[in-house]
């Protein structure tokens, strides 16, 4: 009796050694996350270490500073000379010295920030009536340049509202007396004569052959939700989002029409729009090489590298105006099953039961989406990885990180109009403030 008292008081303290085993590898894979194995960001990584140890980036062999054979950007008197005969320069001269004789000629580029007042005057028509029109419906407006400024500041995200108020005023020294509800004013009254800019930028997004796509979290009212962004060369597209599910993307009305290719992070709510879906690679890498650390597994540092060399592969065609042959195509999809099928076989062994579970869940994804991870291979438009849509969603983890969230879902939606406006203004190489001022005055450029 005391025998089968002991063992199942063995059985039990197993089991409770077998969950907590389980518990403390869970808790050593969350541990070991990085931005280099997974889908943290480079913030999260561990500061302790010595600076760029936690980056991805390969250190560089260039010394510091400027590279032999680039071309500098120096201003030049020509340049200036040139700049002047436009007109849009004003022009100032100082003397030092006698003033007559000969002289040498040095330029000062600089700016002045001079308030203007300007005094509208309306006069009656021939009744003898003052007919004032309805943007003159208040005594005192603020001008179109002024309200450009303002919104170019906003779209930044380096600026809350207060702090985009106290600068303005510093520039003006204090003349202007802006308040911060008139910066709210502004941008709010930009985003609302947008709109017609807006359906360009979605109808020029439907003609693209490939969109990148992804999502980051931003705080409204202290709730989680998401900005989304569709890029493209020529345009870049925003749009707030309070989930990433399905009813949520159903929303976006120019994404129910989209008949192109999106590239995208595995999303799997994406694949239901779009003709086709490319797999972001850079991502994968990072999951195979965390499947390497925990695993101990070596198939996965083997797909990594052919992955990289497929892309190293499509470089080269690319610069020769060439493309993959019917030839290499089948032997590169060869490999990819052949790496697999080692995977299969390499799991078997692991000894890690999270570790196990995990590996054989990444081989059915690769298996799955075999098609979508090899897509940049077959159509060159679509590229090896998401690092545009990733890029242009940097301002917005800007904007959180410096001026905080949003205290309403509709703020939310204001700033994304208003940077899909902008940086697509800079994505076409266009004039921010004077475009900017064209849609304050009606008359948009797009």
């Amino acid at each position: 009796e005391k025998i089968s008292s002991l063992e199942n008081i063995i059985d039990e303290k197993d089991r409770q050694i077998k969950i907590l085993s389980d518990d403390n590898e869970r808790l050593k894979r969350i541990i070991n996350n990085n931005s280099t194995n997974s889908s943290m960001p480079p913030s999260t990584d561990q500061k302790c270490q010595s600076a760029n140890q936690y980056s991805s980036r390969r250190k560089s062999v260039k010394k510091p500073g400027g590279q032999k054979g680039h071309t500098g950007t120096t201003l030049t008197k020509k340049d200036i000379e040139e700049k002047l005969g436009t007109g849009k320069y004003s022009h100032k001269t100082t003397i030092i010295g006698k003033g007559y004789g000969n002289y040498a000629v040095k330029y000062i580029l600089d700016f002045e920030v001079v308030p203007v007042i300007n005094e509208i005057r309306i006069y009656e028509d021939e009744n003898g009536k003052i007919n004032i029109p309805a943007e003159y419906r208040s005594n005192v407006i603020y001008g179109s340049f002024l309200k450009s400024v303002v919104v170019d500041l906003y779209a930044e995200g380096a600026m809350s509202n207060e702090r985009i108020c106290q600068s303005i005023n510093a520039l003006t020294g204090n003349t202007l007396d802006i308040s911060s509800g008139s910066i709210y004013s502004f941008c709010k009254s930009f985003s609302v004569k947008a709109e017609e800019n807006l359906k360009q930028i979605g109808n020029e997004l439907l003609n693209e052959e490939t969109i990148c796509t992804d999502a980051t979290v931003v705080t409204v009212d202290g709730k989680q939700c998401y900005i989304r962004n569709f890029s493209s060369n020529k345009a870049v597209l925003y749009t707030a989002m309070e989930k990433k599910s399905i009813n949520a993307l159903d929303k976006i009305s120019f994404l129910k029409s989209y008949a192109g290719t999106l590239e995208h992070d595995h999303e799997t709510a994406l694949y239901h729009y779009g003709k086709g879906h490319g797999e972001c690679n850079v991502h994968l890498l990072r999951y195979l090489k965390k499947n390497t650390e925990e695993a101990g597994t070596e198939w996965a540092s083997g797909m990594s590298a052919f992955l990289c060399g497929i892309n190293d592969r499509r470089k080269k065609h690319i610069s020769e105006g060439t493309f993959f042959t019917d030839e290499e195509i089948s032997k590169y999809e060869k490999r990819y099953d052949e790496i697999l099928a080692d995977g299969r076989k390499q799991n078997k062994t692991v000894k890690g039961k999270i570790a196990k579970q995990e590996e054989k869940a990444l081989l059915v994804r690769l298996e799955k989406y075999k098609e979508n991870h090899l897509l940049f291979m077959h159509n060159f438009s679509v590229p090896f990885e998401n690092n545009m849509s990733e890029r242009d969603l940097r301002k917005c983890k800007n904007r959180q990180k410096i001026s905080g969230g949003f205290r309403k879902y509709s703020g939310n939606e204001m700033y994304c109009k208003i940077i899909s406006v902008v940086e697509t203004y800079k994505r076409k190489g266009m004039r921010i403030l004077e475009n900017i001022q064209k849609v304050f005055e009606g008359t948009p450029a797009f």
